[in-house]
């Protein structure tokens, strides 16, 4: 997309934005590393340059499937991840002016995101359902129960402690009922625990949805690729071609193909997210 249509295009999407009666926006990983929480290239060696050389790692997503050898290792990994995508962040400029071009209008967040960045800007956490986990939330690995747990103090002492890629043995976090290790609270397997909180938060959502998905809705979607397509994506898409009132907003990286039908409800606004949200709220 040249500059002078990304520019025409913004002018459009604030418009559409300002006459909308409700805003339903979905938050792909795109979004974060637009906002600069990249998990490969500098980044990633500027914190992970040791496991790279003993383990072959070449970035912070396929690292954390590696099958390490010990639990020490395991949580070395994890905390220093945990640490530099959750705990260490502040408010991410992306995630601010977006919270700034919707905090007057009927909006409700749909995320697949666990760096908790939507609650650092401040978005009403009433409005938020992050379907995928929470960096900040461990669970029984069994899983024994349906609780999650809070990790923070945890996780900055395994930093603070690691040494040669290992924690100390005990900082290794155990469930508190059975006794079995914890894991992180993330969609990984069919172990993902989806705790009292995930479950309100979801009823909130499908509540939205009742109430407003037939009325002058813009689905805003940022970062969201074909990883998940079937969580923001395709029902975004889906509840566009069911109301000739919606229109379907999206900003990303690279540009993508969508049915020929919904192409006048459609706008793509390719590029660099950071900088056309930037653009767009100032």
């Amino acid at each position: 997309m040249t500059k002078k249509s990304t520019k025409n295009s913004l002018a459009e999407v604030k418009e559409f934005i300002e006459d909308a009666d409700v805003i339903l926006i979905g938050i792909g990983a795109g979004m974060s590393a637009a906002a600069g929480l990249q998990y490969f290239g500098p980044r990633f060696e500027k914190h992970f340059a040791d496991f790279k050389d003993k383990y072959g790692i070449t970035d912070m997503y396929s690292g954390g499937f590696y099958p390490f050898q010990t639990k020490e290792e395991y949580w070395a990994w994890w905390s220093r991840h945990v640490y530099i995508n959750r705990y260490k962040p502040k408010a991410l400029k992306p995630y601010l002016d977006l919270l700034k071009l919707v905090k007057d209008k009927n909006y409700f967040v749909l995320t697949t995101n666990v760096d908790h960045q939507t609650q650092k800007a401040g978005f009403d956490k009433e409005r938020l359902f992050y379907t995928q986990g929470d960096y900040g939330l461990f669970q029984c690995s069994v899983p024994c129960h349906n609780e999650t747990y809070d990790n923070e103090a945890i996780i900055k002492k395994m930093v603070e402690q690691q040494k040669d890629m290992k924690i100390p043995t005990e900082l290794i976090p155990k469930c508190p009922k059975c006794g079995a290790d914890m894991t992180m609270n993330l969609r990984i397997d069919n172990r993902f625990v989806e705790d009292e909180g995930w479950h309100k938060a979801q009823a909130r959502y499908e509540k939205f949805l009742a109430e407003n998905e037939q009325k002058k809705i813009v689905y805003l979607e940022l970062g969201v690729g074909m990883n998940t397509p079937g969580i923001i994506k395709y029902p975004f898409l889906q509840m566009t071609s069911q109301n000739p009132q919606a229109e379907f907003i999206t900003f990303n990286a690279q540009r993508f193909e969508y049915p020929v039908q919904l192409e006048p409800q459609i706008i793509q606004i390719v590029g660099d997210i950071a900088e056309n949200l930037s653009e767009l709220v100032n």
